[in-house]
């Protein structure tokens, strides 16, 4: 999180919830098959488990996941675990709560954690702990992580530090995806997942996440290299912000706005603006104009 904080959008100024269902059908209407609600923070905005309620029951057939840094799971984690979402994604950097306030500037580490702790015991949902890993601040956690989503029943996931913002990002705290794996506990009980199951993607992979498996305990884990061997290649995602905005690339400077179109209810439109904005999407993050959106805004 940026020290001086982000500016916040006016509520006019963000899609209300009806425009976001609306936009959910018109994409499941043209192949879209899984949704992730993400931030910034999706927990902060009233109303959200009863969104996903009304989204996941008028669209039963959408896969709709969430990603959450698990500050509001705790007084949420039974009204949540009683929807039934494809998975729950929390982003958890630090194990040490002087570093995990240090990160995030306000968090409270064991609030986080209990809440994790609260869902599990309610619900089954796959859960992922998302864990950027960085240089001189938290490589030496990994121990400590592994354990907690073992405890917890949950798939740990190291991921490579991102370029997005030059104000944070520096080359000195990037850990390349090979070294991770070169220095996992057990190194060399890891080894490569192999899934029997026909691939439904027809060759895509389920998502950006190389999983190793542990041969001993059977723990799953997965490998996130985002910048070192990125996955652009198969990348067949599309992001919407908060305030309508699509873009076809994490890194994109600017997308196309949807909001105004929606809003008039003009769904030919949208759709042609969404397939447009399809069309644009990179071969390589690389090939993107650099975003000057700090990850905070954007989202994991």
């Amino acid at each position: 999180m940026p020290e001086d904080g982000i500016n916040w959008l006016g509520h006019d100024e963000i899609l209300r919830y009806e425009e976001i269902l609306l936009l959910c059908r018109l994409l499941h209407g043209m192949g879209v098959r899984k949704v992730r609600l993400t931030g910034g923070e999706p927990m902060v905005r009233k109303g959200l488990t009863d969104f996903l309620k009304r989204l996941v029951g008028e669209i039963p057939t959408l896969h709709v996941a969430l990603t959450t840094n698990g500050s509001f799971l705790l007084p949420c984690a039974e009204e949540l675990s009683k929807i039934p979402l494809c998975g729950l994604n929390i982003s958890l950097d630090s194990m040490d709560p002087e570093k995990f306030r240090a990160l995030t500037r306000l968090g409270s580490l064991e609030e986080v954690l209990q809440g994790i702790v609260a869902f599990r015991s309610r619900s089954r949902i796959p859960i992922k702990i998302n864990t950027v890993l960085m240089r001189g601040v938290n490589e030496g956690e990994i121990p400590a992580l592994l354990g907690f989503a073992r405890s917890c029943d949950a798939v740990l996931r190291l991921i490579e530090f991102m370029p997005l913002d030059d104000s944070v990002w520096t080359r000195d705290r990037f850990i390349s995806a090979d070294e991770i794996v070169k220095g996992l506990p057990d190194g060399d009980k890891w080894i490569p997942e192999i899934c029997g199951k026909r691939d439904p993607n027809h060759g895509v992979p389920e998502g950006p996440a190389r999983t190793l498996v542990h041969s001993e305990n059977g723990q799953r884990l997965g490998i996130i290299a985002a910048v070192s061997h990125h996955f652009c290649e198969t990348c067949n995602r599309l992001r919407i912000t908060a305030s309508g905005e699509l873009r076809s690339c994490l890194f994109s400077a600017d997308g196309i706005s949807l909001r105004e179109p929606l809003r008039r209810g003009d769904l030919e439109t949208v759709r042609d603006l969404i397939l447009a904005e399809a069309e644009r999407k990179p071969k390589c993050w690389k090939d993107a104009a650099a975003s000057s959106q700090h990850m905070s805004r954007i989202g994991g």
